[in-house]
């Protein structure tokens, strides 16, 4: 991912005056943090967070009313209510953010910024999942209403693995007082660095110009952007979107394989578990026959899961769409057929069969055994 687009022009970051939280305003900045917005799928997730602070960031990127239009609503003036106040403010001036998320065996940094937007046909961002229009429609009703990119998208690029243009900036940045740390509950702890320095900007910009980026968290929140771009007829501020970029040749991602083995959890228990939310097929075996029926059930029915122990395979598919309904906030029945199976696992692992997400219950294999 260090090719350019075929313009000849990589990625383009500006600096912003990014709006941040006021530390004297808030009981403490990890109770103001929230995941994604389509990672708070349970109910009792998302009421844990309103409840952690009440100027959690969940009452922005996910408010709760009754139609889609008072949400909406609500979330922008929820905003300008916060900037009002003072809890929120603008930084005096516009920069890149450095950011470090560390936890164990885990460090990530990366730059936030304003990237400029491009067509996929210039091959300067990698998209690599489809959307659902409904979603990106929701998300772009939102940020019409904040005026406001609420969330950075997660991009990956790859730089040449040296400490030079703008790793050696943020190497360089990470020794200096940080604009702010906090450690969240899950242990995870952040800092993060403003930078304004002419010299360093440059660097960062001829580095990035090099490179392309692919999407790794936000394919329709890059959409949305897209789309709210289109809809404007001058130059002005849609032209950019928020984004993290991780250059993966320093700071790996932490990607989890799709197969899971799930610690003392029954192959009976789950079955009886899942039977009254999902459909649930004995499948043959070895293997490599499984795998194909789970292939056919996937293309004709949406997302799937094959189930194996005890010496058998056991096919999950068409999820209730009463179930989804309850465990996701807004949830649309008639849409669970294209759900991703991000959503669906976290239904399964979570709500189903209340498997918490940790070492102690869930070994990721990235080959099936």
């Amino acid at each position: 991912m260090s090719t350019p687009g075929h313009a000849g022009q990589g990625l383009q970051l500006a600096p912003f005056r990014g709006l941040r939280y006021v530390p004297e305003r808030v009981g403490s900045l990890a109770a103001v943090t929230s995941p994604p917005y389509d990672v708070v799928v349970r109910p009792d997730g998302l009421r844990h967070l309103e409840t952690a602070d009440p100027h959690n960031i969940v009452r922005l990127i996910l408010p709760q009313a009754a139609t889609a239009a008072d949400r909406h609503r609500q979330a922008g003036e929820t905003l300008r209510r916060w900037q009002e106040e003072g809890v929120l403010a603008p930084d005096h001036e516009p920069a890149l953010y450095v950011y470090e998320q560390n936890h164990g065996r885990t460090l990530q940094r990366g730059l936030i910024g304003a990237l400029r937007l491009t067509p996929r046909e210039a091959g300067v961002v990698l998209p690599h999942e489809d959307v659902m229009p409904h979603i990106v429609e929701d998300r772009a009703a939102l940020m019409r209403d904040t005026y406001a990119n609420l969330e950075p998208l997660l991009f990956a690029y790859r730089g040449n693995g040296s400490a030079t243009g703008a790793a050696a900036v943020i190497e360089r940045t990470i020794h200096t007082e940080p604009l702010l740390a906090t450690t969240t509950e899950d242990g995870f702890a952040h800092r993060l660095w403003s930078l304004t320095d002419p010299d360093d900007l440059a660097r960062v910009d001829e580095d990035l110009s090099q490179r392309q980026a692919l999407i790794a968290d936000g394919h329709h929140r890059w959409a949305t952007y897209l789309r709210l771009h289109s809809e404007q007829a001058a130059p002005g501020p849609w032209d950019y979107g928020l984004v993290l970029l991780v250059d993966t040749a320093r700071y790996p991602l932490l990607v989890r394989a799709i197969h899971r083995l799930l610690h003392r959890l029954p192959i009976k228990d789950a079955l009886n578990a899942v039977s009254d939310s999902f459909r649930t097929t004995a499948v043959e075996g070895p293997l490599p026959k499984a795998l194909e029926a789970l292939a056919d059930a996937s293309r004709t029915g949406g997302t799937a899961f094959l189930l194996a122990g005890d010496g058998g395979f056991h096919l999950i598919d068409r999820p209730d769409p009463g179930l989804l309904a309850r465990t996701i906030p807004d949830g649309r029945p008639q849409a669970w057929r294209s759900l991703d199976a991000t959503v669906l696992h976290s239904t399964l692992l979570e709500h189903v069969w209340q498997v918490p997400d940790d070492p102690d219950h869930i070994g990721y294999l990235h080959e099936a055994a």
